[in-house]
């Protein structure tokens, strides 16, 4: 998805921008850079609502209106809701549309709910799902069929609030990744026996030997680190150094600024002097720590607004300050203080105790759970056996009886007759009780005169 320089002011922090090409005459001073793979647009922004904010984003910008009042606003004019108010005015497509993305937002974040709850064992069936919907801000959980003005409101303004503090989530996750690797090679070596463990020891820190020998790294955004990228990647002669050619060239979709995307595109070469993903020393979670803090040791010196961009203007008045020039020498991670204390990683080291105590309970209650199922299991298995043979047993003793010419018995082994049989007793029952009726009427009929009497005359 691509995204307009209006989006930008409120949305730079989302690693993406607004395709436009940008026409440059191959000349010297207006070199295209070679050509490298297209990056994605989508850079995922980190973000639990991710693929909501871009569908958002995508459908507005379908609407000529939204468009246009969007190309003329400004940071303030997003971030204080005022662009949320133009929502009355796009088409009815487009509002049936961001409706039905609302719904599903909302069907996707309960479907999280009921996931969360059941992994706790909570017991969700009289829980207000309502209220619950209220722990995420980025829309309005008291309308959960429409979007309303409100919901884009939130949006934005929940947006801006969460990756403001993206940065600094970026600096706590590699803290804590540092602090479990270097729990885990304490571990690792509690485990081995002295001469092991020194040998262990003596290899690790050859390794640390080995990364810190690397070559001089420029400091981000000094004219030296600038001339590198000149000459080395966009293939230019060093002494014909332009800074306004330069920022051309690597504002890559042409939107008139560099985001933080293209900023960090500007340290590859020197990331590269210091890590190499083939080596086992090098790690590379580092390296990405690395090129966030050059990326913020830049905005630091050039974003005069903090709008985290750097325009023209602003890239230009960088050029001529002293640090540009004669800057101070770069210190990688190898030559800071270490990211965390040791009383830090105690604690942290308490919560990892904390947490395997509390899995290893969970897991013993489902191994009891598990145990118990399999018992359960086995007295079914056993009342299935015994049902088949006594199946077994009946279709067996009905053959026997067949075979015999006896009739059939019940599962107890009572006789039972076909109905026909029973059938032909009534019948004959009823024979029976018809014939004696017959006889009891001819005996009181009165006597008939003797035949053949004389006759006297």
């Amino acid at each position: 998805m691509n995204l307009d320089p209006g989006w930008l002011l409120l949305l730079s922090m989302f690693l993406e921008v607004w395709s436009v090409p940008l026409d440059r005459n191959a000349t010297p001073q207006e070199a295209q850079p070679p050509q490298e793979d297209k990056q994605e647009d989508n850079v995922d922004t980190g973000l639990y609502y991710d693929r909501y904010l871009r569908e958002v984003i995508e459908v507005l910008e379908t609407d000529p209106h939204f468009r246009e009042k969007l190309q003329t606003a400004n940071t303030e004019d997003i971030k204080n809701g005022r662009l949320s108010k133009e929502l009355d005015l796009v088409g009815h497509h487009v509002r049936t549309r961001l409706d039905e993305l609302k719904r599903q937002e909302v069907s996707r974040l309960r479907m999280l709910l009921k996931a969360k709850l059941d992994s706790t064992n909570t017991q969700s069936l009289q829980m207000d799902h309502a209220s619950l919907l209220k722990q995420f801000e980025h829309l309005d959980p008291h309308n959960q069929n429409t979007f309303e003005a409100k919901d884009l409101e939130l949006l934005i303004s929940t947006a801006t609030k969460d990756l403001e503090n993206y940065d600094a989530e970026r600096h706590d996750e590699f803290k804590r990744y540092e602090m479990l690797k270097e729990h885990e090679r304490r571990e690792y070596l509690k485990g081995l026996d002295q001469e092991k463990r020194e040998k262990e020891e003596k290899r690790m820190e050859e390794l640390k030997d080995k990364h810190r020998k690397h070559p001089k790294v420029n400091a981000p955004g000094s004219v030296a680190q600038l001339r590198e990228v000149w000459e080395e990647t966009d293939g230019l002669d060093p002494t014909e150094f332009n800074p306004k050619t330069f920022f051309k060239l690597h504002d890559a979709n042409g939107d008139g600024v560099l985001d933080e995307q293209e900023l960090e595109a500007l340290f590859a070469k020197e990331l590269e002097k210091v890590y190499d993903p083939k080596n086992e020393e090098d790690d590379m979670m580092e390296m990405e720590e690395e090129r966030l803090r050059m990326r913020e040791h830049v905005m630091k010196n050039v974003d005069i607004n903090q709008d985290r961009l750097v325009s023209l203007e602003e890239f230009l008045k960088s050029t001529d300050k002293k640090e540009f020039n004669n800057p101070k020498e770069w210190d990688t991670l190898d030559d800071t203080k270490p990211v965390f204390t040791e009383a830090e990683l105690q604690r942290f080291e308490a919560e990892l105790q904390t947490k395997e105590e509390e899995l290893g309970k969970r897991a013993e209650s489902l191994r009891q759970e598990q145990d118990l199922l399999k018992e359960r299991g086995k007295a079914l298995e056993a009342q299935r056996r015994e049902y088949q043979q006594a199946v077994l047993e009946m279709s067996q003793r009905k053959e026997k009886q067949a075979v015999e010419g006896q009739p059939p018995t019940g599962p107890n082994g009572e006789l039972q007759f076909h109905q026909e049989m029973q059938k032909l007793e009534d019948q004959g029952k009823r024979d029976r009780q018809d014939k004696k009726g017959g006889d009891g009427a001819q005996n009181n009929l009165p006597a008939e005169p003797p035949q053949n009497l004389p006759i006297h005359t």
